[in-house]
């Protein structure tokens, strides 16, 4: 409207045509009387927001909560009130790096009309929020924003930050793996087991393992020994489950790669539900260790909510690291049809210090591979991206407790 209204009068000034020099005159009245309407309509808002649940799966909602308060001392004007949303790409840059900088791709926008607001009067308003994919979604900041009359200016001010909604992968409710036995000789025993009627009886002494309590260490015989020793008051519980996720990105399509996480995230969601000690390991090198707690359970999620394809190939490590004494119970190992051979005996070959692994292998929907005869000593599942785990995971572990958990 400006350029037009100067070229208007420039040329009704140039040919002398009035005509010309009234309608320039007239638009630049217009882009003058919007303009200072705009400026002269102070917005002074206190804006609150709130996401509920914070933290949900893949097919679930969340509701946004919104409350905006009018601080001025006069009736505020007509506010268009505009929250974006946008993901975090996986694997979401630096972790130094602010909410904005590490956003790529299109935002989606949630608008409301807010209508005049008395001195201190307040309104509320929510929209609903569903997650169809795993990840950390950025939500805002909430912005006001303030027109004239014409639609020629418009004056925007932020009244809240930034809050985040993290979605954690899809998971289904599978049987528990944890209980066939193996290295470890209690991650078979469905319940505790105490010796006497207190479960404070003596019942030996044993090496000590990642997760237990170090205020059970019997430390004469740590001295004689050289080595870490506990009391074991009762034969315990102690169920453990590691799943082994493969991230390489030469062995993923982003198909293959959203079934793969949420197969690890199913798999643990059920051990956990078990109150079994959980561990995840990725072949990029993350490593959980051992825990059994929500905010153990929680972290885990988080990671796989924003792991995306690794670029470095550390299989060979974590299978290495995974030899090693201090780990037991049962072992699942989730990867893609792209694997070399090699690799599936590799982790195979860990039923020495786990139970008999089970290896759960992703194929892509459009050309799923040949069916290939399990590496000895594991059990081979094959699954295509897109279907449900469910049905062919509880067919093979179909004697163990199956029971609705609380993360559904």
């Amino acid at each position: 409207m400006v350029v037009g209204a100067a070229t208007l009068l420039a040329t009704g000034r140039v040919f002398g045509i009035f005509e010309l020099f009234v309608l320039g005159t007239g638009a630049a009245g217009l882009a003058i009387v919007g303009a200072v309407t705009v400026l002269r309509r102070q917005v002074d808002l206190d804006a609150s927001r709130s996401v509920h649940p914070a933290r949900i799966h893949v097919g679930a909602d969340s509701r946004v909560e919104l409350s905006v308060t009018n601080r001025a001392h006069r009736m505020s004007p007509v506010v268009a009130v505009r929250d974006t949303v946008a993901l975090v790409p996986p694997s979401g840059g630096s972790a130094d790096a602010t909410a904005d900088s590490r956003i790529t791709g299109r935002r989606r926008q949630a608008r409301f009309l807010l209508a005049p607001l008395a001195a201190g009067q307040q309104n509320r308003a929510s929209y609903r929020l569903p997650a169809e994919r795993r990840g950390i979604f950025v939500i805002g900041p909430l912005r006001a924003e303030v027109n004239d009359v014409f639609g020629l200016w418009s004056k925007v001010t932020t009244i809240a930050p930034s809050i985040e909604l993290t979605v954690y992968p899809a998971v289904e409710v599978l049987a528990s793996a944890m209980h066939s036995q193996g290295d470890d000789p209690t991650s078979g025993a469905p319940r505790p087991a105490s010796v006497g009627p207190t479960g404070e009886d003596l019942y030996g002494l044993r090496p000590y393992e990642v997760g237990d309590d170090l205020r059970r260490v019997h430390w004469p015989s740590t001295a004689r020994t050289g080595e870490l020793v506990v009391r074991q008051l009762e034969l315990p519980w102690q169920g453990r489950a590691t799943v082994l996720l493969d991230v390489r990105a030469t062995a993923h399509t982003d198909a293959t790669l959203e079934a793969a996480v949420s197969a690890a995230a199913s798999i643990l969601a059920a051990a956990w539900a078990e109150g079994a000690l959980v561990r995840l390991t990725t072949t990029d090198g993350t490593d959980s260790g051992f825990a059994a707690g929500h905010t153990h359970y929680e972290a885990v999620m988080e990671h796989l909510a924003v792991v995306g394809p690794g670029r470095a190939d550390g299989l060979e490590a974590v299978v290495g690291g995974l030899h090693r004494a201090g780990n037991g119970g049962s072992l699942t190992v989730v990867t893609t049809a792209a694997a070399p051979g090699g690799d599936l005996d590799g982790m195979a070959g860990l039923h020495g210090r786990f139970a008999t692994p089970t290896i759960v292998v992703v194929d892509t929907p459009a050309a799923p591979m040949a069916p290939a005869p399990p590496p000895m000593g594991a059990t081979l599942l094959r699954v295509t991206a897109g279907s449900a785990l469910a049905p062919i995971w509880n067919r093979v572990f179909a004697g163990t407790f199956l029971r609705a958990s609380s993360w559904q």
